[in-house]
């Protein structure tokens, strides 16, 4: 049996949270934009996943949008406010930082590259966390957008949002956040940190995968990426996937209502897992020691190969990863353990406790690493 310790790249799906979605995957089959009694009742069953999400997130229901997950929703956000802004006359600069999700910065650089944008990518600390004054500094007359992720998906930073958000509301200026890791387990505070889009991840919160949320503020004008039927104000066309967004709705409850008791519970699994692999000769810890997720451990091990140690892993029984697993399994290096100025002739490792995870997976996990490193270690550390 395998101890699943990468909830960072998806969680398994809740059993509640398929019972509210099997309906609509059989009898219910109606599309929502239909005016018959099938399409009415799918309609109704996706805004009141509208309302779940809005409630969750102290948003209006307008603001929330569905999509096919947190790509769409980063690649929406940002180039449909950058567009907008633009057409308005307001600038064309866009800032974010160097350790944001492939899916902000392929974007940012794309419309750098074949649209015309002016880009500033600003440097993190060697903890992960970006210096809010030199972000802010980096925001000019003409900037139209800043993204900044709520929290890192690799090595688990959580970025001051609550510090750039007023500030750059206090100069007119956008702030986009991609929150897929952080929602659920730590503290997002919208209207507070005056955010004006916010993506999010029913998969990364034992929800269906393929399904997203772009929360956009109305006064805040986005062009769209998709154009069609005019679904969800216009902005993001396509017919909706009413069974996903049933079951991202009832995902995005369930975390919120459960993340006073969830959120400790993983703190204290991930802090014994931290102290079992920090126990081992050569193992340091990559990111903030306090300002991180509360269920990510991220690694660095001495004198091992990282893909020999996750395959060894994997063969005695613990799921892990390297980073990001949104790289199609690419084994090129981590651009946020670049940007960290993380060794590379050492092996890091991500392991990420969630919902199922329980002290004896943390236990076993911790005996299987340390036997691992010594067997990789014994045998020349796993190089080729």
């Amino acid at each position: 049996m395998t101890i699943y310790l990468d909830h960072a790249a998806t969680t398994p799906l809740d059993p509640g949270v398929l019972a509210t979605m099997l309906p609509y995957l059989e009898a219910e089959h109606g599309n929502p934009s239909s005016s018959h009694r099938a399409g009415r009742a799918a309609r109704a069953a996706v805004e009141q996943a509208r309302e779940q999400v809005a409630t969750a997130l102290g948003v209006a229901p307008l603001d929330v949008v569905f999509t096919s997950g947190g790509t769409e929703s980063d690649n929406a956000a940002i180039k449909g406010t950058a567009w907008a802004a633009r057409t308005a006359g307001r600038g064309n600069h866009l800032v974010t930082t160097a350790i944001e999700h492939h899916a902000v910065l392929e974007t940012v650089q794309w419309l750098a590259d074949h649209q015309g944008f002016e880009l500033t990518v600003v440097p993190v600390q060697p903890d992960g966390v970006v210096d809010a004054d030199r972000l802010l500094d980096a925001v000019h007359d003409d900037t139209v957008l800043v993204s900044v992720m709520a929290a890192n998906n690799e090595i688990g930073t959580v970025q001051p949002l609550e510090v750039i958000g007023p500030a750059l509301a206090g100069r007119r200026v956008p702030l986009h956040t991609d929150a897929v890791q952080a929602f659920g387990r730590t503290h997002l505070d919208v209207a507070g940190w005056s955010l004006s889009a916010l993506s999010l991840s029913a998969h990364k919160i034992n929800g269906p995968k393929g399904v997203g949320v772009w929360v956009q503020a109305r006064d805040v004008p986005a062009q769209s990426l998709l154009h069609g039927g005019g679904q969800e104000r216009g902005i993001r066309s396509g017919t909706f996937n009413t069974a996903g967004i049933v079951g991202c709705g009832a995902a995005v409850e369930l975390a919120a209502q459960t993340m006073d008791v969830e959120v400790p519970r993983l703190r204290w699994l991930r802090d014994r897992l931290l102290s079992g692999l920090l126990a081992v000769d050569g193992v340091g810890l990559n990111g903030h020691a306090e300002r991180r997720l509360p269920h990510n451990a991220n690694v660095a091990v001495d004198s091992c190969n990282g893909e020999a140690l996750l395959f060894a892993l994997d063969m005695a029984g613990v799921a892990a990863s390297a980073g990001s697993a949104c790289q199609s399994g690419a084994a090129a290096a981590s651009h946020v353990l670049s940007a960290i100025d993380a060794p590379a002739d050492k092996a890091h490792l991500r392991l990420t406790c969630g919902r199922t995870t329980t002290q004896a997976d943390i236990d076993t996990a911790v005996e299987v690493f340390g036997d691992c490193v010594k067997r990789l270690r014994d045998a020349g550390g796993g190089y080729l």
